[in-house]
């Protein structure tokens, strides 16, 4: 009597707080205005219908998405996840910052116009989306946006002055090496749409696929090319050996032995895969970048150990080179612009992202929804690739990290939402302490 009781309480306990964050999450504002965002973000129509460019509509969908979500969040419990909470104490580090910066005013304009948004974003995927049709929604923006994208920079031989493919755009894919890390995170989203795509669909992403992987070849991106290398034996120890798709397995050795061949067949792009451990190869077009980088992350090393509590200030490392070059490694720039406490946050957000993977894995959802299964994995190979792309470039003002660390919290809160069998009475329920962040999760037990 008392453990049916101690039950019914705690199931009304969880059906009263699951009604309040669907109430918040579902509301059409909230998530039709953080769709908006996405495709105005990818997409940018403005680079190509030009009055539009003087209406920051991207700025105006993620701000009405914001406001309505803190508006939805007056009198709800739902509390935010471990990884958004450190992109949040790192924008208050930041801040903090920013009057021991060397610039103040750049650091408060990189901090607040820049990372901030991050964070916001991340807040909204990981509280607004509450099921996989909702996050398959902003997957396949992101995904067909940059399969798009390289394919037209590939088809109008969009080439910058170096020889290298890059976007037809002005903003986020418009750098080689940005449109690079972006392929390789976006990549095993394209490739979970084809596997579970049929007929014309499947085709379609396949030959995204391909236009994908030759883009980063075209790139010449030394940081993108070893983010697609973690990418693709991620995709194949996830989708081929482990999900027992052996055909998948065959054909990227086929298509990574034809890509290699091509792309060694190029004396600038062998060059340049030789310079990553030689240096200035001729031809490589490297003109002491590899020495100069080397050069760039001892200082950025040597400038957090000197700078240990609030480094030289967001987005002021510049300013420490005296020729006004990045560090070209996202970790090390991190700590010398906003101290060591900064890294720490950041790797903790990141850290945070990887256990959300681990207990997504352990759910009913990840074993029985095949769909859900393959956005985990590709989102677990994106996450991969970035982490090892960023040591080869400085990410940690774009917002494309930040969308990852926000997709893998939408996983966990779709898996804490009761599946529709068992809110019909089906199977029992009896509900346990153990949760994520505060979010109660079902357990479900078999009738005795």
């Amino acid at each position: 009597m008392t453990v049916q009781s101690t039950a019914a309480r705690g199931a009304e306990r969880f059906a009263g707080r699951t009604a309040r964050a669907e109430g918040l999450a579902r509301r059409p504002l909230v998530f039709g205005a953080l769709v908006a965002f996405f495709a105005l973000y990818y997409y940018r129509p403005e680079d190509f219908i030009r009055v539009l460019a003087h209406i920051p509509m991207a700025r105006i969908a993620g701000v009405v998405a914001f406001v309505a979500l803190l508006g939805g969040m007056m009198g709800a419990r739902v509390k935010v996840p471990t990884a958004v909470k450190m992109l949040w104490l790192l924008l208050v580090q930041m801040t903090i910052c920013i009057p021991f910066a060397l610039w103040p005013g750049g650091a408060f304009h990189t901090v607040f116009d820049k990372y901030a948004k991050g964070v916001v974003v991340a807040m909204l995927i990981s509280m607004v989306v509450v099921t996989t049709r909702e996050l398959r929604k902003l997957l396949w923006i992101q995904a067909s946006a940059v399969a798009l994208v390289t394919f037209f920079s590939i088809a109008l031989s969009h080439y910058n002055q170096g020889g290298r493919l890059s976007g037809i755009q002005e903003s986020i894919l418009s750098n080689p090496n940005d449109l690079a890390i972006n392929i390789a995170i976006s990549f095993p989203l394209a490739l979970a749409f084809m596997l579970h795509a049929r007929g014309l669909k499947k085709g379609l992403w396949a030959l995204a696929l391909g236009f994908m992987g030759l883009g980063v070849v075209l790139t010449a991106s030394r940081s993108g090319l070893l983010a697609m290398i973690i990418v693709i034996l991620v995709c194949v120890w996830e989708y081929g050996i482990k999900g027992r798709r052996r055909h998948l397995v065959v054909i990227t050795i086929v298509v990574a032995v034809l890509g290699l061949g091509v792309a060694l067949s190029s004396a600038h792009y062998r060059a340049r895969v030789e310079s990553i451990f030689l240096g200035n190869v001729e031809g490589s077009g490297d003109n002491g970048s590899l020495g100069a980088r080397k050069e760039l992350l001892k200082k950025s090393v040597m400038t957090a150990l000197t700078h240990p509590l609030f480094g030289v200030g967001p987005g002021c490392f510049p300013l420490v080179d005296e020729g006004w070059k990045v560090a070209h490694n996202a970790y090390s720039e991190l700590a010398a612009e906003s101290g060591l406490l900064g890294l720490v946050l950041f790797l903790m957000a990141i850290g945070a992202a990887f256990k959300n993977i681990t207990l997504i894995r352990k759910s009913h959802q990840y074993e029985d929804d095949p769909e859900f299964k393959l956005f985990t994995q590709a989102l677990w190979a994106g996450l991969a690739a970035y982490v090892a792309g960023s040591f080869f470039a400085s990410t940690e003002y774009n917002l494309y990290p930040y969308f990852v660390i926000g997709y893998t919290c939408a996983l966990v809160r779709i898996t804490s939402q009761p599946l529709p069998e068992l809110a019909q009475g089906s199977r029992p329920q009896i509900l346990s302490k153990a949760t994520y962040d505060g979010i109660l999760k079902p357990q479900t037990v078999r009738p005795r």
